[in-house]
């Protein structure tokens, strides 16, 4: 999107698609006032709701509600902003929308010209990007206004909250300030040789920095745990037909999501349902029952392996069921070796020995691997659940006793992964007999820039264009 562009006016409806109690239609440019007068017949004091019609080019009411003003800078955007908050009907929206656009390309009698040129609608996400672009907010709490929408459990939107509230960006910032001291430091010191100062011993530079790397490995560990929250962990159950997949993600979600029955081959194609363990969503899928190939036993159930396989290939861990009543078979305690060997080695694996609780089940097998992960349960009387749950949560590296987590992104991890080593080589350099500050000083400024990618401070148009189009329209 052009400059030009981002400085015309723009309206949009802010409130979902669909019937509703109420709908809000919402205007952000510069002088709204004309536009305002021809919409409600008068003007309106800034920051009181005002109830009355919204007038059509007759002057007739297309509806009647409650209209906002915002002047900028004290709006949203930073802009001035007008709000018409209506009757939240489908069609009653579209009409307010089609008005203001009419409306804008009115003739002003008083001044001659267009009540409000150059409005048009929305992209999405542009009246948050307004308000970034207008410093009202920076890009992480930007991203945490999407990431409160789509939150899928309590602790992600509370998490996506604080860092609304700019906890997460305090951090980032309290940082950069502790670079940007540290780097005049190192600065001066290749600038004014002569003084002869001891720069590493009487500025105290190894401590500085040892303080900010410790510092960022703190603020490293919540991201990891905010961008837990907001993407959750990929599980796919795998295993061989009729081994319990089915029954252990209905025991997971606590409700009947796949059918079970004694026939082998049920599930043929993909169940996923998205549950919470402590606040952390988990996205569980079901997969069809894998054989050996040359054991399908039809062209579907090929595919539906197929898409197992692409699932398993994708996952963040693997649950691998085992049925405690079949493994004295050797043939299927052969397939399930198949199985394992075939699992890619990138995804963890947990195995899950199934069906504790029968009459005939044997016991869980020492793993050949000590460090592998393994345990039993039954899906069927919910023994052993906990500790399967403990387990998932133990693999995605959460810590509950943690609080004040702030929601982050994968982005916001990999930034800060980035300054983290770029801290460390300025260490590194720091250690070095002559202290080789020119280097010190060039990896304390790319970690400086790996944090301002965070907050937006570094940030080029491509990354705003890929964040801002995820939003909804009108938000």
């Amino acid at each position: 999107m052009s400059w030009n562009e981002r400085a015309q006016p723009i309206v949009a409806i802010a409130t979902a698609s669909g019937r509703g109690a109420v709908g809000i239609v919402r205007v952000s440019g510069k002088g709204l006032g004309s536009l305002i007068q021809a919409l409600l017949g008068r003007g309106l004091p800034p920051r009181q709701a005002v109830y009355g019609p919204f007038k059509d080019a007759h002057g007739e009411a297309l509806d009647h509600g409650l209209a906002l003003y915002f002047p900028g800078p004290h709006s949203y955007t930073g802009e001035d902003v007008l709000e018409l908050q209506g009757h939240g009907g489908p069609v009653v929206m579209q009409l307010l929308l089609a008005r203001c656009l009419e409306a804008a390309a009115e003739t002003d009698p008083e001044t001659g010209h267009a009540r409000l040129s150059g409005l048009r609608l929305a992209e999405p996400g542009e009246f948050t990007q307004r308000a970034f672009l207008n410093d009202k907010i920076d890009l992480a709490q930007a991203e945490a206004i999407a990431d409160l929408i789509d939150a899928s459990t309590e602790a992600a939107a509370r998490s996506a909250s604080r860092s609304l509230g700019g906890v997460f960006s305090k951090e980032i910032e309290d940082l950069r300030e502790r670079m940007i001291n540290l780097r005049m430091l190192v600065e001066a010191t290749l600038d004014f040789p002569e003084e002869e100062i001891d720069f590493l011993e009487k500025a105290d530079a190894r401590g500085k920095l040892e303080r900010i790397a410790a510092q960022l490995d703190k603020v490293l560990v919540q991201a990891r745990q905010g961008a837990l929250l907001r993407e959750g962990l990929q599980v796919v159950l795998a295993g061989q037909p009729n081994a319990g997949k089915s029954s252990l993600l209905n025991a997971l979600a606590g409700a009947e999501l796949a059918i079970v029955t004694p026939i082998a081959g049920t599930t043929r194609d993909k169940v996923s349902e998205t549950i919470q363990i402590e606040g952390v969503p988990l996205h569980v899928i079901d997969t069809a029952g894998l054989r050996a190939d040359h054991e399908a036993t039809d062209e579907v159930e090929r595919i539906g392996m197929a898409r197992s396989w692409e699932a398993i290939e994708g996952a963040d861990a693997v649950l691998f069921l085992h049925d405690l009543t079949r493994l004295v078979d050797p043939i299927y305690a052969q397939a399930d070796g198949e199985i394992e060997r075939r699992l890619p080695r990138h995804v963890p694996v947990i195995h899950v020995y199934n069906k504790v609780d029968a009459p005939d089940a044997v016991a869980m097998p020492t793993p050949a691997d000590p460090e592998a992960r393994a345990l039993t349960l039954s899906a069927k009387t919910g023994e052993g659940l906990h500790e399967l749950r403990q387990t998932l949560l133990q693999l995605a590296g959460w810590q509950a006793t943690q609080e004040g987590v702030f929601i982050a992104r994968q982005r916001h991890v990999q930034s800060l992964r980035q300054a983290r080593e770029h801290v460390h080589a300025a260490q590194n350099h720091a250690a070095l007999a002559d202290g080789a500050l020119d280097l010190m000083a060039e990896e304390l400024r790319l970690a400086h820039n790996a944090l301002g990618t965070i907050t937006g401070a570094f940030t080029p148009d491509d990354l705003l264009g890929e964040i801002f189009t995820r939003f909804c329209i009108g938000k």
